[in-house]
């Protein structure tokens, strides 16, 4: 079995890339070309109807929405690595709940500070006022999540990785806005997370097919990759 995953480099992909990797599944990676709105185009849509990056494909057909994706090959592979708690334990549901708020919550607001247009129009004083709210927002999310990775040996679940590329972002984005409200070492476990996560051999080779550099999370530089753009 075989997958491709549509991907652009540092976009939402990389959760899944990151995913793939860790449990060494086959697949193969199809670039969508940003700079083209290449995900806003018929034949992606017909993987992603949304056409957002990124789209999976797989033996059953395609699969969008990252955090869909990522527990649909937890699950399936469980035999390979368990990157999430069986139906039967009781940590199912706990998962469950930090999974869909990393996906629902903070990553949706990430979103919107990159594209405070969405929510505010075309009025840069607008957008400024959205993207400080979201900020705001974001570092009380911060906040709760830094209490809830307290150091600890518990088992690496795809929460885990999606975290450590929600910590990448905000110290890189938007490149024409004022990112000092973030510095993930005024959250040290989430800064230590950060580290542990890069550190494993999975993450290196993302890491390398993506250009995002030897410390993605715990120091982030912007991507220089081999192909396609970030932007």
């Amino acid at each position: 079995m075989s997958y491709v995953l549509h991907y652009a480099p540092d976009n939402a992909s990389l959760v899944v890339r990151l995913v793939l990797e860790e449990m060494r599944l086959p697949y193969r990676t199809a670039l969508v070309d940003r700079s083209r709105s290449a995900q806003h185009g018929a034949a992606y849509k017909r993987l992603n109807p949304v056409g957002r990056i990124p789209a999976l494909e797989t033996p059953h057909g395609p699969v969008f929405e990252t955090a869909a994706i990522c527990l649909w090959l937890a699950d399936r592979h469980r035999e390979v690595v368990a990157l999430s708690p069986d139906l039967s334990d009781p940590a199912r549901g706990p998962f469950l709940s930090w999974l869909f708020y990393l996906s629902n919550t903070v990553h949706a607001e990430m979103r919107t500070m990159f594209y405070p247009s969405l929510i505010a129009g075309p009025d840069p004083r607008q957008q400024a006022v959205a993207r400080q709210q979201v900020q705001t927002s974001l570092a009380t999310h911060f906040d709760l999540l830094n209490s809830h990775y307290a150091p600890a040996n518990k088992a690496l679940t795809i929460c885990d990785l999606y975290l450590a590329v929600l910590l990448r972002w905000p110290a890189l984005y938007p490149v024409d806005a004022d990112r000092s409200w973030f510095d993930v070492s005024l959250w040290p476990n989430l800064h230590a997370l950060a580290q542990r996560i890069e550190a494993r051999d999975s993450v290196r080779a993302a890491a390398t097919a993506e250009g995002l550099g030897p410390s993605p999370f715990s120091n982030p530089q912007p991507a220089t990759p081999p192909e396609g753009s970030a932007l």
